[in-house]
Parts: structure tokens; sequence; C-alpha cells
């Protein structure tokens, strides 16, 4: 997948069929626009996926509000989809200024090349917002664009969206988020050094130090799955700051006992899915009660990932 970021001087040569969204958590709302543009490929247009960096959420908010998905997690998923071109729009006080029909003219049209554009129903573009489906649809024709707007999808009744995910992210609703976005949530990150407690247990864990700009589920036991290398293993996770440990400044880290996996992989990638909240981040009275209680949550999550028919 080719990515373009941090610069609005570019030009794509080959015609392209372009999904326009945030694409937060990309749930199956943005994945029905996804699937627009994978469908054009046949036709052999390139399929690319335009948004804006950074999201319009916080270049016009406080900064405070979390993602669903990191930078990187998006584009993980982009490239698992099959999408060939990413493109991370620089959004600055006079990109925020255009009007509506230069975005359309000067950016769709004259840089990206597009020949075919999928977008949601609720769709803003332009200063202030001013532009929308509607108006897409009557700008389209001056560059020979086709313009294909996708209605929101309903989950028992109510439209899914970004906030929607988040209201399930944060009561710890794992199966109804996996339901939503279409896949486990999940979160990426470099396998870092921890202080060994797990090893000295003889419960080694791979530990993450998520991005601060990610959002997490509630603190606590989750029955998990990890990609590591491109491969598969099922696993328990702890998202927390260990209460048992005594620490100066406690950090917010994702540990994962990996079932059956020793090797030394410091400063790799690893994906950990989230599937179900097993219970809540607790203090223990000391180590043996903390050993003991991941012994049990370990055992546990082995259960679940063989009735799951988790690999």
């Amino acid at each position: 997948m080719e990515i373009i970021t941090g610069t609005a001087d570019f030009y794509i040569n080959d015609e392209t069929a372009v999904a326009i969204g945030k694409f937060d958590g990309v749930h199956i709302g943005h994945r029905a626009l996804l699937d627009e543009i994978l469908k054009q490929k046949e036709n052999g247009k390139k399929a690319c996926v335009f948004t804006f960096d950074p999201s319009p959420a916080v270049f016009f908010g406080d900064g405070k509000e979390k993602q669903l998905t990191t930078r990187e997690e998006k584009r993980e998923i982009f490239e698992r989809l099959g999408i060939d071109i990413l493109v991370e729009y620089p959004l600055n006080r006079k990109v925020a200024d255009m009007s509506p029909r230069d975005f359309v003219v000067n950016v769709l049209c004259n840089r990206i090349n597009a020949v075919y554009v999928a977008a949601g129903s609720d769709l803003s573009f332009g200063r202030r917002g001013e532009g929308n489906a509607a108006l897409l649809r009557i700008l389209a024709p001056e560059c020979g664009m086709t313009v294909k707007i996708i209605d929101k999808l309903l989950y028992e009744g109510r439209e899914i969206s970004s906030t929607y995910v988040r209201e399930t992210l944060e009561k710890g609703d794992m199966r109804l988020t996996e339901t939503l976005l279409g896949e486990a949530y999940f979160i990426c990150g470099k396998v870092t050094h921890g202080r060994q407690l797990g090893r000295t247990l003889g419960m080694p864990t791979l530990n993450l130090i998520p991005d601060e700009s990610k959002m997490l589920p509630p603190r606590g036991v989750y029955y998990s799955g990890v990609m590591i290398r491109n491969r598969y293993y099922s696993s328990t996770t702890n998202i927390g700051y260990k209460p048992t440990i005594e620490q100066d400044k406690p950090v917010m880290c994702v540990e994962t006992y990996v079932y059956d996996f020793h090797e030394d992989i410091y400063g790799e990638d690893i994906s950990v899915y989230l599937y179900e909240f097993r219970r809540p981040e607790q203090k223990f009275a000391g180590i043996e009660a903390l050993k003991e209680q991941m012994q049990k949550d370990i055992a546990a999550g082995r259960e679940y990932a063989k009735e799951n028919s988790f690999q």
C-alpha cells in the first residue's frame, strides 16, 4: 500500500476510486464504503482512502478525545483489506478554510485523480462543513466523477458510528464492540521490557505501552489473541497499572501472556486482540496472591480459547 502523508503537493497518475472519511475505529459502516471502492479495482481503478491528519476531531477539538484506532492501526487495517493508496492529507487552517468546490476540484480531481467517490450520507467537507453529500453529487460531474453515497448501517435499530463503538468499549462489552467493528478490538505496539515480574513468577508476558491517543477498555483481565510475525496465538491480557507492585510512577501497560510461546521478541511489533472481559483490575495482598490469580486467569483463558475454537 502506498502512503501519501505530510504533504499536499502530490499527484496520482492512476485513476482512483476514493472513500472519504475519518475512519476512527474502521467499523462496519466504514467497511461498507471500503467495499465500494474495492469493487472498482475490477475496473482498473486504484482503491484509495482519503482522510485528514490530524483528524478534524483533533484539529478543531481540545485534543483530549482518545482515538479508537491510531494512525498505525488504521494503516494496518487498510493494507490488510487491500487498499492501494492511503492519503493522509495535512489539515491546517488554510485547508480548513477551503471551499467545498475547491476541495472537489483541486484535491479530489486534480491531485487524487478520482473518477469514483464513495462517502457516507453524513459527509461533511470544506469550509465550516458547508459541503455535504448532496453538494458532492452536484459538483462531481464537473470532474467526470461518479458518486456513491452509502446510508448509515443499523444494528438493533441504532446507527453504527464511532460514538456507538466508544460507548460499548467504555462498558467493556467486547463482543458488541467486535460486532460493530467487524473484528475484535485490537492494540498495536512494540514489545517493551517490563520489570520481569511475570518471568520471575513463571508466567512471562509481552508488554506494550499503548499510544497516549489510544482509547482503552476498562482496566482488567481479558481473554485475547495476539499476532506475532503474522502468526496467531491465543493469550490472556491484563490492561492496567499493576497496583499490587510498588511503583514510583505507575504506567498504563498492556501485558499479554501468550500460551505456548517462548521466543524473545523485544522491540518487535505485535497486535493484541481483545475478545472478552474476565475481571476488573485489583490490588492483591501480595505477590503470592497475585501469582495464584494469574494462574487462574490463564487457565480460564485456555478454556475460553478451546471453547471458541481459537488456534
